[in-house]
């Protein structure tokens, strides 16, 4: 995936990108399957989640040193961090976070024209407007990129089905945070005409297409999930997506790894 033309980021080579998200759900207990993954799979860009813990607690194998890397830790709660592989560009990445961030939840770094970004959106069960503030503000946020000629790729934890399909159907709820209409009339906003669900795109009629299960009576080896995590990317970013995948053979977090490979 070519970085748009900036004069300070270019691709030092021109071959496929892996952009993956993972909320790791507590980076100490996941230490060793994030170093096995990222061994693994070798990602360029790494967004996680959901780290609870202070960047002082963050192991130290953790820390990547293969990765430009930004960590925006908050102690046993939230939490998320966002990794460049070195070398990748001819200039170091610019890392900061929108003011609308709160406890948190939201990291971006800038290469040239392209925006990066690793978010974490609350679930909102202990205050459901300010899950709606939040993504009202990130769906402002986005929109402003685009009207400023800037392509986004935006990773992470929605904690929220885009539709019915991306809930298994004994998991379907009316009412329940996540599967809301005014959350997906939010969700929707934040995608407009200038964000792709990749992974929807690339498989639109998969109605096992999960990357979340509850932790009790085998969720996961039946597949009985919600679909929460995703990586949205601007039209042209995403027409070059060979493919979006979850990994939900990997890993003990609640959440699965999500990557998406471009061109």
């Amino acid at each position: 995936m070519e970085v748009p033309a900036d004069r300070n980021y270019r691709r030092r080579y021109t071959a496929e990108m892996k952009i993956a998200t993972w909320n790791v759900n507590g980076i100490r207990a996941r230490q060793a399957q994030l170093c096995e993954w990222l061994e693994r799979d070798r990602p360029d860009v790494v967004c996680l989640q959901e780290l609870k813990a202070e960047l002082s607690q963050v192991p130290e194998q953790c820390k990547l040193a293969d990765y430009h890397a930004y960590w925006h830790c908050r102690r046993a709660y939230s939490g998320v961090s966002l990794h460049i592989r070195k070398g990748l560009l001819d200039a170091e990445p610019t890392f900061s976070h929108p003011e609308f961030d709160m406890e948190s939840r939201i990291v971006q770094a800038e290469l040239g024209k392209l925006v990066l970004a690793s978010v974490y959106v609350p679930n909102g069960g202990k205050d459901y407007e300010a899950k709606l503030s939040f993504m009202t503000r990130l769906a402002a946020w986005a929109k402003r990129l685009h009207q400023e000629g800037r392509e986004l790729v935006l990773c992470g934890d929605m904690n929220i089905t885009l539709t019915e399909i991306d809930v298994h159907p004994k998991e379907r709820k009316p009412g329940i945070i996540g599967q809301r209409p005014e959350e997906r009339e939010l969700f929707e906003a934040l995608l407009g005409e200038h964000l792709v669900d990749v992974g929807r795109a690339l498989d639109p009629d998969n109605p096992g297409l999960f990357t979340w299960w509850a932790p009790w009576r085998n969720m996961r080896q039946r597949n009985i999930g919600w679909r929460l995590d995703y990586i949205l990317a601007s039209p042209a970013v995403a027409a070059r997506a060979a493919s979006c995948v979850v990994l939900a053979d990997f890993g003990t977090s609640d959440h699965a790894p999500v990557m998406m490979t471009a061109a």
